[in-house]
């Protein structure tokens, strides 16, 4: 959403208008209050997503609201179920940052669609897995967490755009191994990304987690001070402001209607054979979605500190962490609704890693429109 400019041509407008007023007065006619005012766009309607840390208070989102109004930002909506909580700044306080919440908990009770349907957001912000990483609960589900809270946002909006943070750190006196726990997740949170983002719906990583401190930035080791607060909305800042440059679709239609059935696909894993010190396994994508698909991504993450060597079948990006990003060959991206495509690869595995598995999810890429 480009910056409203103040322009010459509409002043000629205005002076327009305010002579044809003048001329039509003395014969009695009037124009009532606005009649004369240009439609305006409805406004951008961002939802801050999250648990205490986005929410109770939260005072970054004042941080942010007013750095984006003072650049020149007006046509945003900060959208929530949840009121202001004071902050001490005047901001657009509405909010879905729930205490306490485990966005795991949020993925498993389809707590959500409700909230999306009270308040129709065009983009999401979202700092969510604090309380889950806390919990010990495995990256790998906290991620599916995410992939389906991403499915129900674009079940709300096909033109849903996502920013989804990298953790800010966390070493509370309570839990000695939750600031590695927030590192080991953070590391996963990039290749999700590359997996689940759409060209019409992208995900956008923002990295609130370098340059964090939790001596100088927060006040228990989990939740941000003052300073904090600025560090946060600066990370915030660009990724939003560049989504809203971009421009926000916002006539999203009825997800029924044609061309708007997501691409979306399933990912099957199989161990074909197995050696000491590695295996060879193949995946399995099938396109799920009711529409061709013209391209395909698959995330594997290999268990047990096991890492893909060779595939076939794809081409392979592997992150530091192991996680493999497999895309399709040119010759079997297309995929009519109900087919399949099959990769195969071998892996190396410590010796003591025992039976070969992986966790592996897809997505599909729509025909252009």
């Amino acid at each position: 959403m480009p910056r409203t400019p103040h322009s010459a041509p509409h002043l000629r407008v205005m002076s327009v208008l305010g002579l044809l007023a003048a001329l039509l007065l003395p014969l009695g006619m009037t124009f009532a209050p606005g009649a004369l005012a240009a439609p305006t766009a409805d406004p951008v309607r961002v939802m801050p997503l999250g648990d205490s840390i986005t929410g109770s208070p939260g005072c970054w989102r004042a941080v942010l609201w007013n750095r984006l109004v003072k650049s020149g930002y007006r046509d945003i909506d900060f959208v929530g179920t949840l009121p202001p909580q004071g902050c001490g700044q005047a901001h657009d306080g509405d909010n879905e940052g729930h205490g306490g919440e485990l966005v795991t908990n949020v993925a498993d009770q389809n707590l959500l669609p409700g909230r999306l349907a009270s308040t129709r957001p065009d983009i999401v912000v979202m700092h969510f897995g604090t309380n889950d990483v806390w919990s010990s609960i495995a990256p790998d589900r906290i991620l599916a967490a995410y992939t389906k809270l991403v499915t129900q946002m674009r079940a709300s909006n096909p033109d849903m755009r996502i920013l989804v943070a990298q953790l800010i750190p966390m070493n509370p006196s309570s839990c000695a191994g939750c600031a590695q726990r927030v590192v080991d997740f953070n590391a996963r949170i990039p290749g999700w990304a590359r997996a689940t983002g759409t060209d019409r719906s992208p995900v956008t990583v923002v990295d609130q987690w370098t340059g964090f401190s939790t001596a100088a930035d927060t006040y228990d080791g989990v939740h941000p001070n003052a300073s904090g607060d600025d560090k946060i909305a600066a990370r915030w800042f660009p990724a939003l402001s560049a989504v809203l440059d971009a421009g926000v679709p916002q006539d999203p239609g009825d997800p029924g209607d044609p061309g708007e059935d997501p691409a979306a696909c399933t990912a099957r894993f199989r161990a074909v054979s197995s050696w000491q010190g590695g295996y060879q396994g193949e995946v399995t994508v099938t396109n799920a979605s009711a529409s061709a698909v013209r391209g395909w991504t698959a995330t594997v993450v290999p268990a047990n500190g096991a890492r893909l060597t060779q595939l076939w079948n794809g081409s392979l990006s592997t992150a530091a962490d192991g996680t493999a990003t497999v895309r399709n060959a040119a010759w079997n991206g297309t995929l009519a609704p109900g087919a399949s495509a099959t990769f195969g690869f071998v892996a190396t595995a410590p010796a003591t890693a025992g039976t070969p598995a992986a966790t592996v999810t897809c997505t599909g890429t729509a025909p252009a429109a």
